[in-house]
């Protein structure tokens, strides 16, 4: 390997490692929206700032219908270029099958990552109580959306729909840049 090649894959580890230590992830908005209104209902679903540094979200659902045991999540990120366009996927994972092995789908399992840790939604189906996450903070998902699996810098939101027995009953978006 020439001299020319060492330094190039040097300048791009440095680059990289630069990128990667500087980006920051910030939250800037959540909409929570129950489609049916006798089956669920927000309590509370809000971002919290304590100070610069110290945001977190936070939101409950009260369950009227219980117990669920049939549920699905659609979830969908897009990412803001001229108006928001969808970017990198569009899936449905079956939530009660995918929580008995939470490694069977990559993709689930990276954002089941984001709210594990600060959820009670931390078991199989049946779900007969009202589902809380709790003071998510913007540090945990900058760690997962900087060092984990990095993402390119820009204004992104995820939309999520959850579904009981197949139909529509609440929707949940999340807004935050990348920067």
């Amino acid at each position: 390997m020439c001299a020319n090649h060492i330094v190039l894959i040097w300048i791009f580890v440095l680059l990289y490692s630069v990128v990667k230590i500087s980006s920051r992830f910030e939250f800037t908005n959540i909409e929570c929206t129950s489609l049916d209104k006798k089956f669920d209902d927000f309590e509370y679903c809000y971002l919290k700032s304590i100070n610069r540094s110290y945001k977190y979200l936070s939101l409950k659902v009260n369950l009227f219908k219980t117990p669920v045991t049939k549920v699905k999540v659609r979830g969908t990120l897009f990412k803001r270029y001229n108006g928001y366009k969808p970017f990198m996927f569009n899936a449905t994972v079956d939530a009660c099958r995918f929580l008995k092995n939470t490694k069977s789908n990559a993709l689930a399992s990276y954002f089941w990552d984001f709210i594990k840790p600060h959820s009670n939604m931390n078991h199989t189906c049946p779900y007969d109580h009202d589902l809380i996450l709790d003071k998510l903070s913007v540090g945990f998902v900058n760690q997962q959306a900087t060092t984990v699996l990095p993402f390119p810098e820009g204004a992104y939101f995820l939309e999520t729909y959850w579904m009981a027995y197949d139909i529509d009953r609440a929707v949940v978006k999340v807004y935050g840049t990348l920067s």
